[in-house]
């Protein structure tokens, strides 16, 4: 007879923690975008982290019921049964990947990789921030909107920074810092498909709406990058102020 296992108390209370953290950042901060009517949230930081630290079903509980239950406050219940099951998906992704290093021999190897992964991640930042979040745009922080003016000279200096950190980190404290980066843009990137997939089949014969769908993704991609470049440092931090969630996330991920 098999020994059931069940989730420690910790995991109980992360997953409690991040369905709330997920749920508040996707409502308190959001840019609207009218080029494509769409909408920006920094809720992927939130789905992300949880992943990296607390594993695939922690990732997947916490992203797709907390990133759900923004949707129905917020007044897009169109929405809500897609969100909880591709943000689930991508929570679960991001926490499945990171556990699964494939533990490259060569530390050169793992370097290459990282700073790759580092310039992809800060052309996705200039690429698509120069081109949806320039100009003007309409901020919405908690209950309160207001206009700003974004130069897109900024998003190119935001995005060799970004390159030049990821790599960094690759380079001068932990090589294998790629592969973590790759989880995450996996992740992402299967949120990119599943939004596409269910605007241009679904949401206009469920609810007789109809999106272009192609407009939507790269607005996914600058959410799933900026989610990114907080969650990374985010959870390095933590990771090196607690290695005790690390080493516990891996014993039950």
């Amino acid at each position: 007879m098999t020994r059931r296992k069940t989730a420690s108390p910790l995991t109980v209370a992360a997953t409690t923690i991040f369905t709330a953290f997920v749920c508040i950042a996707t409502i308190i901060f959001s840019v609207y975008v009218p080029s494509t009517e769409g909408f920006f949230n920094i809720g992927e930081s939130m789905v992300f982290l949880s992943a990296l630290l607390f594993g695939p079903y922690v990732g997947a509980f916490s992203g797709g019921v907390g990133s759900m239950l923004a949707d129905l406050i917020l007044g897009y219940p169109h929405y809500a049964p897609a969100t909880l099951v591709i943000k689930a998906c991508e929570g679960f992704v991001v926490g499945f990947l990171v556990r699964h290093n494939p533990r490259l021999r060569s530390r050169i190897q793992w370097k290459t990789f990282t700073v790759l992964l580092g310039v992809l991640i800060g052309f996705l930042l200039a690429a698509v921030g120069s081109s949806y979040y320039s100009g003007e745009i309409e901020l919405t922080l908690g209950f309160t909107t207001f206009t700003l003016s974004l130069p897109w000279e900024l998003w190119i200096i935001l995005g060799a920074l970004a390159a030049a950190l990821i790599s960094l980190v690759g380079f001068s404290t932990d090589p294998q810092f790629g592969w973590t980066v790759f989880s995450i843009i996996v992740g992402g990137l299967t949120m990119v498909l599943g939004y596409f997939t269910y605007q241009m089949f679904i949401i206009g014969w469920l609810f007789n709406i109809q999106v272009i769908a192609v407009a939507e993704i790269p607005v996914n991609i600058g959410q799933m990058t900026i989610g990114a470049l907080i969650a990374l440092p985010t959870a390095k931090m933590i990771w090196q102020a607690f290695p005790q969630i690390r080493r516990e996330a891996e014993r039950e991920g």
